[in-house]
């Protein structure tokens, strides 16, 4: 009896040694799994802040600076260059008493005719408000369409050699599948209330009213872009064939017709036009995830497309 006892101890106390150590085993395995969880967080938020440095920069109390906004890409609403985020920048820049001049960096092909003339119009009244804090447009690649409507409230335009810019017209886009519908004796059903609710679709045939009225409206905005040019650059203008109908110069050439005034970095402007080098960013920012989502975004397609895509100086 005592050798079997002495038995099932012992088996006893190998199974305990055994659960014993398992928990342990498990125990040590969580910590690990965490330490591994928590520097794979600080891997990622790492690689954050070296996809997005940068953040908006905060301006020194009592330093004067040379505040600058961004305008980049479509000028649209709900885009990063929406009237919104760019009249929220240029307002928070002129209303900074430690603001010695404010600058417009351009990069857009153009977009809504309203979001430019809205922010050409809170321009306009920033400038009267403020009328000892310069404010100057400062091209890069491309300012173009509503881009240049923007620009053209500035107190002078500046650009490089190679900068894009003009533009200055209207487009509307649309498509025409009548004879393809009846190749493939597709019929097109549609009800409206109104003859011309469906002005414009691409599936019935031109209707010459319609098209007449639609190119009065084009017209029209045409006029206003035309019109708030000139407000804005004056007898600096030397108008030349096509100015208003849609070409496009180049940075020096746009200087030499009046479109621009001279040529210029972001830089130059600060230090040698408004005199104040510390340039301080008032640029309303996208999210942090949005701006990680299209970060990512970015470099998977420059991956994709190995820069073949894109024309480049080599």
């Amino acid at each position: 009896m005592n050798q079997g006892n002495e038995g099932n101890n012992w088996e006893k106390d190998v199974l305990t040694t055994i659960a014993t150590e398992g928990l342990k085993e498990q125990k040590s395995t969580r910590r690990w799994g965490i330490f591994f969880k928590s520097l794979t967080f600080v891997y990622l938020f790492a690689l954050l802040v070296m996809l997005n440095p940068g953040f908006q920069e905060s301006t020194t109390k009592g330093e004067k600076h040379t505040a600058l906004v961004d305008l980049k890409g479509v000028i649209a609403p709900g885009a990063e260059a929406s009237a919104d985020n760019v009249i929220t920048g240029l307002r928070a820049a002129f209303e900074d008493p430690d603001t010695a001049g404010v600058i417009l960096r351009v990069n857009s092909p153009g977009g809504s005719p309203v979001q430019s003339g809205y922010i050409y119009d809170e321009i306009l009244r920033l400038r009267e408000k403020y009328p000892d804090t310069p404010m100057y447009a400062v091209i890069s690649d491309i300012c173009a369409s509503g881009g240049y409507y923007v620009a053209s409230a500035a107190e002078k335009i500046y650009a490089d050699q190679a900068s894009i810019v003009g533009s200055i017209g209207v487009r509307m886009d649309n498509f025409g599948f009548v004879g393809a519908m009846k190749k493939l004796g597709v019929e097109r059903r549609t009800l409206t209330a109104g003859k011309n609710k469906a002005l414009l679709d691409p599936f019935g045939p031109e209707d010459p009213t319609v098209v007449s009225h639609m190119k009065g409206l084009l017209k029209s905005v045409h006029d206003q872009f035309i019109n708030a040019v000139k407000q804005g650059r004056g007898d600096r203008l030397k108008e030349v064939a096509g100015m208003f109908e849609g070409l496009i110069w180049t940075g020096d050439q746009s200087v030499e017709i009046g479109l621009v005034d001279e040529l210029g970095n972001s830089s130059y402007v600060a230090r040698d036009v408004i005199g104040e080098e510390n340039i301080i960013k008032f640029t309303v920012e996208p999210d942090f995830l949005e701006r990680f989502s299209k970060k990512i975004g970015a470099q998977i397609g420059t991956l994709l497309l190995e820069k073949e895509l894109t024309p480049q100086l080599r």
